[in-house]
């Protein structure tokens, strides 16, 4: 008796991928798909509904309801032993940001070959971080650009309570949109908050913002 296959849970709204994701693990007898989730919320249900927990989950960013990012995060606070590879088209490098920073254990391309998919299950089942090429490129340019270490921020360049408020939001991957619907204000004042926030820090972009609020302690 052979070793008991690998469990494999899929968050992916649009069905067309889902069904690509599945027949490509169906190819091997070594993974055994759980159940298909279309969003973050349904997938936290359904692993609840489950008599035993994935191994791994196969997360898709873009999704209604709850992203695979925030879905990340709530996976990982709960159940921090679950594998989670990104499998998405999105490869930005903001995307990429976040989703480390959620915690995700690797991060693929949706047109990758169902061998590729395979490996880097197997990769993250023994502790490894799988990356498509292209992704592992990005991170790399990330780190490369990781800004030097920041001057003291004075008391004048200090963020308002709003602006803490919008930094913090933005640091858990949240859009602009999200933003403004959470704080009941328009997505302008979003924007216009945020150009204060670049200021007073300093950067220009919101993953050195998010960085620059993290080493000063605002986050």
């Amino acid at each position: 008796m052979g070793p008991r296959p690998f469990f494999v849970h899929i968050a992916e709204d649009i069905p067309r991928l889902a069904d690509m994701l599945k027949e490509a693990l169906g190819l091997s007898p070594e993974f055994n798909v759980t159940g298909v989730a279309a969003n973050g919320s349904e997938l936290l249900e359904q692993l609840a509904q489950l008599p035993s927990l994935p191994d791994l989950v196969l997360m898709d960013i873009q999704m209604p309801v709850m992203d695979g990012i925030r879905a990340t995060e709530a996976l990982k606070a709960k159940h921090p032993q679950i594998k989670i590879l990104m499998a998405t088209v999105f490869d930005d490098e903001e995307n990429i940001f976040h989703a480390i920073l959620a915690g995700a254990d690797g991060y693929l391309l949706k047109d990758e070959a169902p061998e590729a998919l395979h490996r880097a299950i197997q990769e993250a089942m023994q502790g490894g971080a799988p990356m498509s090429p292209a992704i592992a490129r990005k991170a790399l340019a990330l780190l490369r650009r990781a800004p030097a270490p920041l001057p003291r921020l004075e008391p004048e360049e200090a963020l308002s309570d709003r602006e803490l408020e919008i930094l913090e939001q933005l640091s858990k991957g949240l859009r602009y949109e999200q933003v403004a619907a959470n704080l009941s204000i328009s997505g302008g004042t979003v924007r216009k908050h945020v150009e204060h926030i670049y200021r007073k820090l300093r950067v220009h972009n919101k993953i050195s913002a998010i960085e620059a609020g993290k080493k000063w302690g605002l986050l």
